[in-house]
């Protein structure tokens, strides 16, 4: 018998990776197609349950093979209705997912690394360090999770998911290949078919990821700018001191000048009082967007222990709205949503065994200045 930790777990493998999988143990390729169905479809992930597999091939896969998803060890719902997640990993590392549901739309805010390579200051996660990356299983395991919340557990119009974005915990550029592969699982049409025009990726701006990512994918595309100019890009997302503005926008035009449609990037920026929230900066912003087909989600910024920002009040956010919507772009307001639950936008943290000692660093910090 093969220890559970040592079978390869299909629940991360997108079509083609499963068929070269039934071809090494002398199966059909369409075989691939009937486990696609019983896992994403079906949600089942118990070998003697799938009745049109032989009996010889499923004893087969009972000894070397495992349909295994996270571990939820916490489950709560926000009275806005927005609804938390946190799964455990491994030795005792999680990731927070969480699902906002929105009219018939229903928005999953999925993770991708345990913690975060980055450290933007205006952001939750990136303060507690750092200590791997999420498995394909292990991404596409919040999806499958989630869509079991919801019996029955059949394809349909009525799916309580309808949108997934890559935006939970992690940047997805720094862990491309499984980010890659989980997102082709979201937009199989065996597994939950999600529209592409439906699944979002968001990154800081890892700009080689972003000219690699065109090559393999159309997804759609979400770049977390959050500063009009590389002086204040560079206090709030240290990235930007390697992918200056400039570069990041012009492998943003690369990207979505090689679609086949009219899609735009979503512009994110995160409101601070004080910081990024004046006129002036809306013209700036305005003006350096000039040649970008985008819609800017404004996000007020949701405060957090180790920050010392804050929300700006509604009045200066409107304002700043006013300003791009004058200059011609569709700027939304993003609600804020499941704040009570700490399910809001750069609130998520899970628990990270921490490999950078970067959350000990702000712990130091922190016990200094009190």
């Amino acid at each position: 018998m093969t220890a559970a930790a040592e079978k390869t777990n299909l629940l991360g493998m997108p079509k083609a990776k499963l068929e070269a999988f039934f071809e090494s143990l002398g199966e059909k390729r369409f075989r691939a197609t009937q486990m696609l169905q019983w896992m994403h479809q079906r949600g089942v992930d118990d070998f003697d349950q799938m009745t049109n597999v032989s009996k010889s091939l499923r004893e087969k896969l009972k000894e070397i093979a495992v349909i295994r998803g996270p571990e939820v060890v916490y489950d709560e719902t926000s009275k806005d209705g927005t609804r938390k997640w946190v799964m455990r990993m491994d030795n005792g590392n999680s990731v927070e997912t969480v699902l906002i549901p929105d009219g018939e739309r229903g928005t999953l805010c999925v993770s991708s690394q345990i913690g975060c390579t980055l450290d933007c200051t205006f952001c939750s996660t990136g303060k507690r360090g750092f200590n791997r990356n999420l498995t394909a299983a292990e991404i596409i395991g919040q999806v499958w999770v989630a869509r079991k919340a919801f019996m029955p557990f059949e394809p349909g119009p009525d799916r309580p998911i309808t949108n997934v974005v890559m935006m939970g915990m992690g940047e997805p550029l720094m862990n491309f290949d499984n980010v890659v592969d989980a997102m082709n699982l979201m937009m199989e049409d065996l597994a939950y078919g999600i529209s592409k025009r439906r699944v979002t990726l968001s990154t800081s701006g890892v700009v080689p990821g972003i000219d690699k990512l065109a090559e393999v994918t159309d997804v759609s595309l979400a770049i977390s700018l959050h500063a009009p100019n590389d002086e204040l890009r560079n206090k709030l997302v240290p990235l930007n001191k390697k992918y200056p503005i400039a570069e990041l926008l012009a492998a943003t035009k690369r990207y979505f000048s090689r679609l086949p449609d009219k899609r735009k990037a979503t512009i994110e920026y995160t409101v601070i009082e004080g910081m990024n929230d004046k006129p002036e900066h809306a013209h700036e912003l305005a003006e350096l967007l000039r040649d970008i087909p985008c819609k800017i989600n404004l996000i007020p910024f949701n405060p957090f222990p180790e920050s010392d920002f804050r929300r700006p009040s509604m009045n200066a956010t409107r304002r700043f709205q006013a300003v791009l919507n004058e200059a011609g772009y569709i700027a939304t307001i993003r609600t804020t949503r499941g704040d009570d639950i700490d399910a809001a936008c750069g609130q998520l943290v899970g628990q990270v065994e921490d490999r950078t000692r970067r959350s000990q660093r702000y712990i130091n910090v922190q016990q200094v200045n009190s």
